[in-house]
């Protein structure tokens, strides 16, 4: 049996999909951009800006859940330009230890929604 996740501190989701399913003791988190909950408004100054609104979306919807990113077990991390992977990396690894980090995939898309520059979905599992 699967729960419908959803919370008002992360974005209202752009499409038909949720934020997140919960499925037994695992979380599908669905990728999250950078979105302001509050404002509706893109976060876009700097990637470094962008990717951590998208931790903050990541981090609502987990709370939501009780968990936090110690309980993620594979990212999937989208961007539109490679270039940009070590900026990104330097936030990302904020978020999670080295010894402990996720699974994780970083691909370059030629697109992706609101012509955002990152994107990233999750999976957790208590």
């Amino acid at each position: 049996m699967k729960e419908i996740i959803i919370t008002s501190d992360a974005p209202d989701p752009v499409g038909p999909y949720n934020q997140a399913i919960k499925a037994g003791e695992t979380l599908y988190l669905s990728g999250q951009i950078a979105i302001d909950p509050k404002t509706g408004e893109l976060v876009l100054n700097s990637i470094e800006d962008e990717t951590h609104q998208v931790f903050k979306n990541l981090k609502a919807v987990l709370a939501k859940n009780d968990m936090t990113f110690e309980n993620i077990v594979k990212c999937t991390v989208f961007v539109s330009d490679m270039n940009n992977y070590g900026r990104i990396n330097t936030v990302y690894g904020e978020y999670f230890d080295d010894a402990t980090a996720p699974a994780r995939e970083l691909v370059e898309v030629a697109r992706l929604p609101k012509d955002v520059n990152i994107e990233i979905s999750a999976i957790a599992v208590r």
